[in-house]
């Protein structure tokens, strides 16, 4: 098991304990407008409203996502060029495509993502990397709760260190997946990674 994944192991243990406990129950989620018609009287409450909300919904679209991840890039001040890929396109094509990351770099992942309609609630990014088939590590980010917006929003995991060493190199299989505490699936793709011992080799 990995640091990052028994971190989060324990995490989910101790809300689960946590909820049993107080008998947590989250409160009935309410949309944008419900939220803007709230005490619309106060002024100073409604300022408040508009620095975290904005106007109201950015995109009237109903066949727009309300949650749209648009791009994932590994940052890494070493590597030669940008490893960035495009998510708003063809998913089945990433499967075709391997990105490369030098063994023992430093690196963060920056996730681009757009909230159009509704706030949501517990952004999640995971990833579970599979070598031959079997699962060899898993991780779990925490991203946050957000608003609609114009702007695009950037999430970026802390920094981590690719693994080094012969055993580690070569391609491994990757399956990502972008939810929210209501676990609905904002996207879920697959991607591959091969680990070297240079940029070009």
């Amino acid at each position: 098991m990995s640091e990052t994944e028994a971190v989060t192991s324990q995490e989910g243990e101790c809300e689960n304990e946590s909820e049993i406990k107080l008998n947590y129950k989250p409160p009935a989620q309410k949309s944008l407008q419900e939220i803007q018609e709230l005490d619309k009287d106060d002024e100073s409450l409604a300022k408040y409203k508009k620095s975290l909300l904005g106007e109201g919904p950015v995109v009237q679209d109903p066949n727009v996502p309300n949650v749209q991840v648009t791009r994932l890039t590994l940052v890494c001040s070493s590597a030669p060029g940008p490893i960035t890929m495009d998510l708003t396109g063809d998913l089945e094509a990433l499967k075709k495509e391997t990105f490369v990351l030098m063994e023992g770099v430093e690196y963060r992942v920056k996730i681009h993502f757009k909230v159009n309609k509704e706030i949501v609630s517990g952004l999640k990014y995971e990833h579970h990397t599979y070598r031959k088939g079997l699962r060899v590590d898993k991780a779990t980010y925490m991203v946050g709760s957000y608003g609609p917006r114009p702007e695009e929003y950037e999430y970026m995991t802390p920094v981590e260190e690719a693994p080094k060493g012969l055993i580690y190199r070569g391609s491994c299989t990757i399956k990502s997946q972008f939810t929210d505490d209501d676990k609905n699936d904002h996207l879920s793709w697959e991607w591959h990674l091969s680990i070297k011992k240079d940029w070009t080799n």
